[in-house]
């Protein structure tokens, strides 16, 4: 069997949850760069970098300064990244001003500029590129790792989630035999996300749509329609989303699940949290919070701030270029350090905020304090800290201190789920929900999209 290897449903009735697979069936592997100068944390840098090289006349050292690989060489033909203008001559002929760089998401809380020219990535997914627009949101899903086995040596096991057209011949449900089930640790993104962790961790990307424009929802067929018939209401895809951004759970062998209620109530506060914990990933882009709570009015309300009296200002200009070790917490004043700068107030909860094992503001300073290698073109970047870079800090630490907010009405609503009524993979495989058709898990086909390929050819998909 291909693809990766299907959980055991230990209860004969498939009385577990469903996977997250078999709800969002299509996923896709993570960006590959291939080379790290195309990203930085500012666009300028990236263009910087462009002209050094195409101003680097000698062919060796260009190529050099290039790093080739065996994907992608200055020589390699390859066809324009769809929605993005780059030219598809081969990269050695290149004369032209650097494309306008995009801003992706970096793993979970990271955004970044990346050059958006095919010629200089490795693996830049295409099927990605070609459904996102204003509509997309995507869930980040971790890579899945399971716990070593008793009598086996204490190493992880980590089995690939399904890859395009990888067979589903049967539902999967995972009912904890041992530890129970623990918050999976997704994230949510509106821009168009690179796939990996802050540990550098490659995971799986699952769209929220299959088509551009908000069409064909990466949702298991018929999955929709089931649970509106038992929850008594409509039930679209986003809130299946919200649904899922609220109660999706990771179990002792490393499977995301999705439990599925029956209570229309308990539904109901699920996507409100949801909904809420989407729009602070997406900073205000998609989602929204609840009606009355911290930070907006409702859905659409512009991006993520917190109270008066708890929004982070800073104290002392932030100045570069500053050393990666120059970040600390004054917990007694509720103070985030940087060099000499200052900002304040900051919760000790955003400090403390890890994703995949590392400290986020950590993790978001060091990308942007260590300078990359001499002689390379990682090594071109701003001289001073830029101002846009402590704006994106002050939102960053406001999206943690809210985030961190949702923990215990999270926690409220898992131990109210596990004691309500649920949907279980059974009930959706007498239904004919599952298995999955495989064409679900392969990327839909987009007609009527012209492409150009290298050299200037044209494909229709």
């Amino acid at each position: 069997m291909s693809g990766r290897a299907a959980v055991a449903v230990t209860d004969a009735g498939g009385g577990g949850a469903p996977e997250l697979a078999d709800v969002m069936p299509w996923s896709v592997a993570p960006l590959r760069l291939g080379r790290s100068w195309v990203l930085a944390a500012d666009a300028a840098s990236l263009a910087a970098r462009w002209d050094r090289l195409l101003r680097t006349d000698d062919e060796a050292d260009r190529t050099a300064l290039f790093r080739p690989t065996r994907a992608r060489t200055p020589h390699t033909a390859v066809a324009q990244l769809p929605g993005q203008p780059g030219a598809t001559t081969r990269f050695a002929r290149e004369r032209g001003r650097c494309p306008r760089p995009v801003r992706i998401a970096h793993g979970p809380y990271d955004q970044q500029w990346l050059i958006p020219d095919h010629r200089l990535i490795d693996a830049a997914r295409p099927e990605l590129w070609r459904v996102a627009d204003e509509h997309q949101v995507h869930l980040l899903e971790p890579a899945r790792e399971a716990p070593p086995r008793t009598g086996q040596r204490g190493t992880r096991a980590a089995a690939d989630a399904p890859g395009p057209g990888a067979p589903g011949p049967a539902p999967r449900s995972t009912t904890p035999a041992g530890p129970p089930p623990t918050e999976a640790e997704l994230s949510f993104a509106a821009l168009l996300p690179d796939g990996y962790s802050p540990a550098g961790r490659p995971g799986r990307i699952r769209p929220l749509y299959r088509r551009p424009g908000s069409r064909e929802p990466n949702v298991a067929p018929g999955l929709l329609a089931h649970l509106a018939r038992r929850l008594g209401r409509e039930v679209a895809a986003e809130d299946l989303f919200a649904w899922i951004a609220a109660v999706a759970q990771r179990g002792p062998e490393g499977a995301t699940t999705v439990p599925l209620t029956a209570s229309p109530d308990l539904w109901e506060a699920g996507v409100a949290l949801g909904r809420r914990r989407v729009w602070l990933h997406t900073r205000g882009a998609r989602g929204g919070p609840a009606p009355g709570t911290a930070g907006a009015a409702g859905a659409g309300a512009g991006r993520p701030r917190l109270p008066g009296g708890q929004r982070p200002y800073v104290r002392a200009a932030l100045a570069g270029p500053l050393a990666p070790d120059a970040l600390s917490y004054d917990p007694e004043d509720g103070a985030l350090c940087l060099g000499n700068g200052r900002i304040s107030p900051v919760a000790y909860a955003a400090w403390e905020y890890h994703s995949g094992g590392v400290r986020v503001l950590e993790s978001w300073f060091e990308r942007r304090a260590t300078p990359g290698p001499a002689g390379t073109l990682d090594a071109i970047g701003p001289r001073d800290w830029p101002q846009e870079w402590t704006s994106d800090l002050l939102e960053l630490i406001t999206v943690l201190t809210l985030l961190a907010e949702l923990r215990e009405p999270a926690g409220q609503l898992r131990k109210e789920l596990a004691d309500g009524p649920l949907i279980a993979a059974g009930e959706l495989a007498d239904a004919g929900v599952l298995p999955v058709p495989d064409a679900a898990r392969r990327p839909a086909s987009v007609l009527d999209h012209h492409e150009e390929g290298p050299e200037g050819q044209f494909a229709l998909l």
